[in-house]
């Protein structure tokens, strides 16, 4: 067997990209994703079997899976991001030089940070908005504010996270 350092990027990272898998951050992210993904099979679960079985449905499960789902897509974004996981279209940039393909992609990545540092500033002053009314949801009363400051943080760690990406080389 062969034997691999700590520097090595694991092989379905993306070639170029610093190896960020063992960083305290990402692993607290995949963690709270994994958890988020375990409460939603449970509320699936625990809605199924009340409906089927014991005629019994689970009346606030459409609006849980709603709000779970919606937190770990927020916090999956960082870790998307992290792994330069997001769709890129590139049709005719092999067309162009390497030089215009890094100036391109820079440009592209500050277009993204700035659209998801606005996502971020408007999330927050819809999430003051929320818990200034008290906003909640409809079935279960859950404050809906701590979504929108969940999903705030989000967009502002992957501007930042793109900003810091590192060049392949």
């Amino acid at each position: 067997m062969t034997d691999h350092c700590d520097t090595d990027p694991a092989p379905d990272m993306v070639p170029g990209r610093t190896p960020h898998r063992r960083a305290p951050w990402y692993r607290a992210l995949a963690g709270v994703a994994a958890l988020l993904i375990v409460a939603l099979i449970g509320v699936t679960c625990v809605d199924v079997i009340g409906r089927y079985a014991l005629n019994r449905p689970f009346g606030g499960a459409y609006e849980l899976t709603q709000i779970l789902l919606a937190a770990l897509v927020f916090v999956a974004l960082p870790l998307t991001t992290a792994d330069g996981g997001h769709v890129e279209v590139d049709l005719a940039l092999h067309l162009l030089s390497r030089r215009v393909q890094r100036v391109l992609g820079r440009l592209a990545g500050a277009v993204a940070s700035v659209a998801l540092a606005f996502f971020a500033w408007r999330l927050v002053v819809i999430g003051m908005d929320q818990l200034h009314d008290g906003t909640r949801s409809a079935s279960l009363a859950i404050p809906m504010a701590p979504l929108a400051f969940l999903a705030a943080v989000s967009c502002a760690v992957s501007a930042i996270l793109i900003l810091l990406r590192k060049e392949a080389p």
